[in-house]
Formats: structure tokens, sequence, C-alpha cells
């Protein structure tokens, strides 16, 4: 066997009352929503003010709702829809995992826009805030993915291989790290010092495009270490639909960044 690094054994129930368990997995999402909201609520404050904190406490419901019904939709739709056509119910059983970032992008966009309508809020300005905030749910859902070994990477020789439970007995990329590192640590760093900018501010539109471009060219640069899903293998050659779904991710941001900076500048940023 190659050699490979331990994997660490973590029960993926973090806590189990025999009646009813929490799972890291829902624990990400819960504390990745918390978290963003706290930090949404520091960037609203920057001028030009966005939003007041009853519109901040309010869209974090909004986005939950957003971010799991897309991101159920989205896998769904995107990566079993077979499946899920002769098997209607399994829709509902979200705690068997099953996912996917693109449909829940698409989903808090459907709820911002509609609760930026409903308040009368600029979108553009805080769609800025919540592209800030995003890296942070990316990360700590990254982490649960890795804590459940799942969406392991690919077979490896390198010393960063890891046997996963579910994996087979060769060791494999730790992908999950790989892409908590990119598209939550690292993103989150370059949208935290963007956003400092007055004049990336003045231009509402940009940081989110910004984000696309980021997430975009992490997920395509990730997919390359991870292992395509088993019933999808690759879409084209060596593409995975992770990367196929990633590509008008990136070109959709570009135009935005473009759309943004050819607008007037706003005032009091």
């Amino acid at each position: 066997m190659l050699f490979a690094l331990p994997f660490p054994a973590i029960d993926p129930v973090a806590l189990d009352l025999g009646f009813f368990q929490i799972r890291w997995y829902a624990l990400a999402y819960i504390v990745g929503l918390l978290l963003a909201w706290r930090y949404l609520l520091r960037l609203s404050a920057l001028p030009p003010r966005t939003m007041g904190r009853n519109d901040a406490d309010d869209l974090l419901v909004w986005m939950a709702f957003g971010v799991i019904l897309g991101g159920r939709l989205g896998y769904v739709l995107f990566y079993k829809p077979a499946f899920y056509l002769a098997n209607p119910l399994e829709i509902l059983h979200v705690w068997q995992g099953g996912m996917a970032f693109h449909g829940g992008l698409l989903g808090v966009t459907i709820a911002g826009i509609w609760f930026c309508r409903q308040r009368k809020l600029n979108a553009w300005q805080v769609g800025d805030l919540v592209a800030c905030t995003a890296p942070i749910g990316l990360l700590l859902g990254r982490l649960a993915n890795f804590v459940n070994g799942e969406l392991y990477g690919r077979v490896t020789e390198s010393g960063l291989g890891m046997v996963f439970p579910g994996g087979g007995p060769l060791p494999r990329h730790p992908s999950q790290l790989y892409e908590a590192g990119l598209e939550g640590v690292v993103l989150l760093c370059v949208m935290g010092l963007l956003v400092r900018r007055e004049s990336i501010r003045s231009k509402p539109g940009q940081l989110i495009g910004i984000f696309l471009i980021g997430y975009g060219l992490a997920r395509i640069a990730a997919e390359f270490f991870r292992e395509p899903d088993a019933h999808l293998g690759f879409i084209l050659g060596p593409v995975t639909m992770g990367q196929v779904l990633s590509v008008p991710m990136v070109l959709l941001g570009i135009g935005i960044v473009a759309y943004a900076r050819a607008r007037p500048s706003v005032s009091g940023a």
C-alpha cells in the first residue's frame, strides 16, 4: 500500500440523544449562517450604509431558505435527476446528504432579489455584502464533508493522501480540505480585503462578480483533485460536472464586474 496519512475517525454525529441526532453537517449550516449574519452586521455599517439591523436579521432567514431549497433542488436537477424522478419522496431526505453549491447560489440570489424588492433595498449593494460572507459557509461545509468522509479526492501517490472509509484501500487526495482552503479561507480573505476599499464599494456589484470569479476558479482547480461523482463520472474528457457548472460562473462574474465598473459611482462609499 502507498504511504497515507491517517484519516481522523470523527463521528459524523456531533450529538446523539437517542431519539434525536445532530450531525456535523447540519451544524456547519447553522454555524455558518450565524457567523455570516454577524459578519453581515459589521459590513452593513460601512458607508454607504446598506441596510439596518432589522433588515440584516430578516435577511438571514431568507438566505437560509434560499440556500437550503436551492442547494437541494440543484443537487436533484444537476446530479441525480433520473434517481429523484423515480423516487420523488427521497428529495425530502436532506439528512442523507446531497446539496449543490451552484443550486444554493441560485436559491440565495432569487431570495435576495425578492427580499430587496420587498424592503426597497439596493440589490447590488446587499449582494456585495452577502458575497463577502459566503466563504464562511463554504469553509465550514467543506470541513463537514471531510468529517463525513465524503466527496474525497482521486487516488494519489503524494504524501498528502488519506485512506477514506468509503474510498477503497488506496490513499486519496483530501480534496475537501483543498476546497476549504481555496473556497473558504483564501476567498474570505480576498473578499474581506476588497470590501474595505472605498473604490470597490462605490461600484456596487463588483464584489458579487469577484466572488463568482474567485469561487469558479477555485472550484475548477480543486476538481482536478476531487473524485467525480460515481453516477456521473467525467462529463467531457477529463472535465467534471463541477467544472462545467463553474465556467459560466466565471464568465458571469467577469461580465458583472465590467457592468459595475461602467456604472456611476455611489456617493458616500
